[in-house]
């Protein structure tokens, strides 16, 4: 690149380097490459005569990515993951102090990018069989499942065997719980139907697709000891901004026993600072509840909005991801995730740290606390006492205490 463009960039840089400093994600050495990478791709777009900010998409970089591999004789992927880091980065940052750029991505239509057949099943759930959204999604993923099963063994749909189904469903049970394994069989057997309601099949397989049993609070609820929970939150680093992030989030589930898809969802509105409390929705029965915002819970929210949460997240949601372009956290993946490696740290093992096991040890621990159920209940978001019962099974210290004498 000419040095006289150089001096003219550099109040540009400056301004990228607070929006970048602001956010608090990217460290000196970070912020060191991401400069020599957007030089790199000036320098490609000025000798190549292409509009810098025409060429600023996933596109533009992968083109980027393959000129500069081929030029320095390193493998075209090595570049491309550098490149789009620094590049993405420079994109939002830019984007954050007002320019216009072109979409970053091209999104797919999520209808046009599946199968016509997958098309129709869905549109049948939805038309004939009134299934909800989400429970349309989840139906489609198994079937795709099982129909890219198929395409390995060679197979097509007109050609199905009763032994396909089977072979199917017994790789699932090497891989899914028995609830998940129970979910895909109801998918199976919806599938089959549509399958032989649609002319493709001559005969009714659904009723042959036999699913695991799976009885209600067959076993209890896993959960942690109190000790394990404290020492997992003592395990996070919090001199960090993720460190924060995760403490607080953490925090919020171990207190008051929420779940992964209610600390996704929370927003800055759902914290009132006057009133210090916390409003809560549950996802799955969307009741509304209000929770006090107590004190350690409010120092850790605080230290993380206000020395973690990077100030040009664009989104609402209180926790959000550390990387660009600071979206919402997707998934319940992700709290296991953070979950996981914080348990690692503090050398907490179990072969159950799902995205529940704080849940279930907040209710149990407040049940050995001798809190009434029908509180616990409420604080949770049981409709149905027998949710609840199902922690006596587990508060085993609190057990002890109500155990009848035995007779000599």
């Amino acid at each position: 690149m000419p040095r006289g463009n150089s001096s003219k960039s550099r109040p540009k840089f400056d301004a990228l380097e607070r929006v970048w400093r602001g956010n608090r994600c990217l460290e000196h050495s970070s912020i060191v490459v991401y400069r020599r990478w957007i030089l790199r791709f000036k320098v490609y777009c000025h000798a190549r005569q292409l509009d810098e900010k025409e060429q600023l998409t996933l596109a533009g970089v992968a083109m980027f990515a393959r000129w500069y591999a081929r030029l320095h004789d390193i493998k075209e992927k090595t570049a491309f993951s550098s490149a789009r880091s620094a590049l993405r980065t420079w994109a939002l940052a830019r984007q954050t102090l007002g320019e216009s750029l072109p979409p970053w991505m091209v999104v797919q239509d999520a209808q046009r990018s599946r199968s016509p057949l997958i098309r129709e099943f869905a549109e049948h759930l939805h038309l004939h069989r009134g299934n909800p959204a989400s429970t349309i999604r989840k139906k489609i993923t198994h079937v795709a499942q099982f129909l890219a099963f198929l395409r390995d063994q060679g197979r097509r749909p007109r050609q199905l065997r009763l032994q396909d189904i089977d072979a199917f469903v017994d790789t699932c049970r090497k891989r899914y719980a028995r609830t998940t394994v129970a979910d895909i069989c109801s998918s199976l057997r919806a599938f089959m139907r549509f399958l032989r309601m649609s002319g493709r099949i001559s005969a009714d397989l659904a009723p042959c697709i036999l699913a695991p049993i799976v009885r209600c609070h067959e076993r209890p609820h896993r959960a942690l000891s109190w000790d394990a929970v404290q020492r997992i939150l003592r395990a996070v680093d919090r001199r960090s901004a993720c460190g924060r992030r995760d403490y607080a989030l953490l925090l919020l589930m171990s207190t008051y026993g929420l779940g992964a898809g209610e600390v996704i969802r929370l927003t800055l509105e759902d914290i009132d600072w006057r009133s210090a409390t916390l409003h809560v929705v549950r996802p799955k029965t969307h009741v509304e509840f209000v929770l006090p915002l107590l004190p350690a819970v409010a120092r850790a929210l605080v230290s993380y909005l206000r020395h973690g949460r990077p100030r040009h997240a664009r989104t609402r949601h209180v926790f959000v991801t550390m990387r660009a372009p600071y979206k919402p956290l997707a998934c319940a993946v992700s709290i296991r995730h953070i979950l996981h490696t914080h348990a690692h740290r503090a050398g907490v093992t179990a072969p159950y740290l799902g995205t529940h096991v704080l849940r279930h040890t907040h209710a149990c621990r407040q049940m050995e606390l001798g809190a009434q159920p029908k509180v616990i209940g409420d604080i949770l978001g049981h409709r149905d006492p027998d949710s609840t019962s199902a922690y006596l099974r587990v508060a085993t210290e609190r057990l002890r205490d109500l155990a009848l004498p035995v007779p000599s």
